[in-house]
């Protein structure tokens, strides 16, 4: 079957997203075209029931470093210093979180499917993640996506001065690429994880 250029282009954007775990601070972009990069996601990026339960924090410089400071304090020094530098060595960090009373209210609004809610908003949320991961890596920023929470949620909810009601989800550091990762090997995806019926 024939791909559209249009189409190429998506599927090696997708190929380009890699986790890039040595950065630095030489973003290649601007911090203005990568905030507004993200907002642009945000609002097109689709929720359940259109309840708009994901939030998204970006912090730079400073509070970058004081962000990562914060987490290996959080771990009582069980997480490798060197491995969290290497994270605070990028320029800033994208936080992604979802608001428990959107999902709260969305609940109570449709009690049939209240069970459903909280499943559909962590499915938005990680949708959001890969589409941010994926523009990034089209503009050559370096990206990985971590998960430090939740021993690390009121650490950060203190630091950023965030509502209780917003709950941590990922955490992800950019920069810019220092190291670009080994190339990943070939899948055979047919048969193993997608199978056809017709």
């Amino acid at each position: 079957m024939t791909q559209s250029t249009q189409t190429e282009q998506f599927l090696q954007t997708l190929k380009d997203r890699r986790s890039r775990y040595a950065i630095n601070d030489n973003l290649p972009v601007s911090r203005e075209e990568v905030e507004d990069l993200v907002a642009e996601i945000v609002e097109h990026t689709p929720d359940a029931y259109n309840m708009k339960s994901a939030r998204v924090v970006i912090v730079w410089g400073e509070k970058n470093q004081a962000l990562w400071d914060a987490i290996y304090e959080a771990f009582d020094g069980k997480v490798d210093r060197s491995k969290i530098d290497g994270f605070a060595a990028g320029d800033g960090t994208i936080l992604y979180f979802y608001d428990e009373s959107i999902i709260e209210g969305m609940q109570e609004q449709f009690p049939s499917y209240a069970g459903n809610f909280p499943i559909w908003s962590q499915h938005a949320n990680g949708m959001l993640q890969s589409n941010v991961w994926s523009a990034l890596a089209s503009l050559k920023v370096g990206a990985s996506l971590q998960h430090y929470n939740p021993v690390i949620d009121n650490s950060v909810r203190e630091l950023f001065g965030l509502p209780e009601e917003w709950k941590l989800v990922a955490q992800m550091p950019v920069g810019g690429i220092v190291e670009e990762p080994a190339p990943k090997d070939a899948e055979e995806v047919r048969g193993n994880r997608l199978i056809i019926r017709d």
